[in-house]
């Protein structure tokens, strides 16, 4: 039997979310059937909603940082039972064969993910759904192997941005090895970045906070930042010069980031992570002279997920959020646009 669900979507790019109802499928096999709790509202939903990459089919339900609790499973699932908490993140599938799939990259994977919403739906079709629609919903149904477990330590409020927000912070980190004795820079004190400082910190990296103004010192300095820099603060900007190992770029509007190439020691990287939809332009030398990168990241594929809550619960990390009724997200994508959100907003889907 198909699952009625309700939602918010997207109905189309010059029009305010509004109130939805859709089929889910009912569980297979290998499937899990999750109500959904809470869901953290991600900059990249916007992005999607508004059609700022072009692309999106309408209706869309946003929401990719899912946390609920299970109500039933399939006769071939192992790892979950009803009552569960878990997590749906970014992905609800991939072809699980190519190299990234197979090396746990499924977030590389070579034919394309199967994004939580906006994907083709290859498993929708028996409910109608040509499209996979997201976490602005009460209820979803999703392939055991792309559900995380939250440890109970963790509220599944300030557990869900951490499917995305999380993940997207804790995934370079690790790739590019930090830990004691790393100097990180974060670039932006957003959804991302607030999280980037914490894990860092947490690795036991010693973290400098750029950002435009120190409206945010505070901030900073209690979620792990050992420093605070002003990027237009010229003299301060060339008295950090060559200073750090790696820079996590969290902007996801077009910005400045030449002059940045020179805060990163020799071998050092600068990883992009915010969504940006305009070219930014770098320049050769500063690269050349010290064997600097400018690299992308994206999420974690699952088993790293996985690693990433279990570390956050180990060190008693979370997002900060702010709680609203999903009948607010169109106010909360207006005051994500001004950078008015500390730092997350998470639905909450009781209040559907």
């Amino acid at each position: 039997m198909p699952i009625a669900t309700r939602a918010f979507a997207a109905v189309a790019a010059d029009q305010p979310l509004e109130p939805w109802s859709f089929d889910r499928r009912d569980p297979g096999p290998d499937d899990v059937a999750i109500e959904i709790k809470y869901c953290g509202v991600c900059h990249s939903d916007l992005h999607v909603a508004k059609n700022d990459l072009g692309g999106t089919r309408y209706p869309i339900v946003p929401g990719h940082e899912i946390a609920g609790v299970v109500t039933a499973v399939g006769s071939n699932v192992t790892r979950f039972k009803e009552g569960d908490r878990v997590g749906v993140g970014c992905m609800v599938d991939s072809c699980r064969t190519c190299a990234a799939c197979q090396e746990g990259l499924e977030q590389y994977c070579e034919p394309g993910m199967t994004q939580t919403y906006g994907s083709a739906d290859r498993k929708g079709a028996e409910v109608g759904q040509k499209i996979t629609q997201g976490g602005y919903s009460d209820r979803i149904t999703v392939d055991q192997n792309y559900v995380l477990s939250i440890p109970d330590s963790i509220p599944l409020d300030a557990a869900a941005p951490l499917l995305c927000a999380g993940i997207t912070t804790y995934s370079p980190l690790k790739t590019w090895g930090v830990g004691p004795g790393s100097k990180v820079a974060v670039v932006g004190l957003g959804g991302l970045g607030h999280m980037a400082v914490k894990l860092a910190a947490a690795m036991g990296a010693e973290v400098t906070v750029l950002s435009t103004s120190d409206r945010k010192k505070a901030d900073a300095e209690r979620m792990g930042a050992k420093h605070f820099l002003i990027n237009s603060d010229a003299d301060a900007m060339k008295a950090a010069a060559e200073k750090f190992d790696l820079i996590i770029n969290t902007v996801s509007a077009t910005h400045e980031i030449a002059s940045h190439l020179n805060l990163l020691a020799r071998d050092g990287t600068m990883v992009m992570l915010g969504l940006t939809t305009e070219g930014m332009p770098v320049f050769a030398i500063p690269l050349l002279m010290r064997r600097r990168r400018v690299a992308g990241s994206l999420i974690g594929g699952i088993r790293e997920t996985q690693e990433m809550l279990d570390f956050c619960a180990e060190h008693g990390i979370a997002c900060d959020i702010e709680v609203i009724a999903p009948d607010r997200i169109n106010e909360a994508y207006e005051r994500m646009l001004k950078s008015d959100v500390r730092y997350r907003f998470v639905l909450d889907m009781a209040q559907l």
